[in-house]
């Protein structure tokens, strides 16, 4: 009874094989396409970034919501500590982002990506790729009294921040 399972499952196995190189001329022109769209994006989102942020002394986006989690620790720990470098996104009041926040926005989605995105910061440096810094799961385990993957996570990005000759200082918010 075992072989003939084991059978029927590399059976499926080589069917999918042949499915897929049966359909390969329909999904591979769209894989492509999409590949070639998504790299641009990315190329275009970073050189927007680096014309129109680091000259301003815009280094970092950060993104985060109004959470009762994360709200409070983040007005008064990291907020006043990053705001002269950063655009800052409030998840919450999405809806009335503008067309001024379309860069933001656009960075936003693209590092952001569909899980564990809110809080987040992507750090920018010339002609380097956005380093991408996400603060969910250090404050999950915050909130389940372990508090020492926030405080590694902190430390991490305050470092990167610092290792870029930019120090983070209290300052006027871009915050939309």
């Amino acid at each position: 009874m075992k072989q003939t399972k084991r059978k029927n499952s590399s059976g499926n196995s080589v069917l999918a094989v042949l499915v897929l190189l049966l359909f390969a001329p329909l999904w591979l022109p769209l894989l492509v396409l999409w590949s070639v769209f998504y790299l641009g994006s990315f190329v275009c989102l970073h050189l927007a970034v680096w014309i129109l942020w680091l000259p301003r002394s815009k280094r970092l986006l950060f993104v985060y919501s109004d959470s009762p989690v994360w709200h409070d620790y983040y007005e008064e720990h990291i907020t006043p500590r990053i705001q002269k470098q950063a655009v800052i996104l409030n998840w919450s009041r999405r809806k009335k982002w503008s067309f001024r926040q379309f860069i933001a926005a656009s960075v936003f989605r693209l590092f952001g990506g569909g899980r564990e995105f809110n809080p987040l910061a992507v750090v920018f440096r010339p002609f380097r790729l956005g380093k991408v810094f996400r603060f969910f799961q250090p404050f999950r385990d915050l909130k389940r009294g372990r508090p020492e993957e926030l405080a590694r996570m902190e430390l991490d990005f305050f470092n990167y921040l610092s290792a870029q000759g930019t120090k983070p200082s209290p300052g006027s918010a871009s915050e939309y």
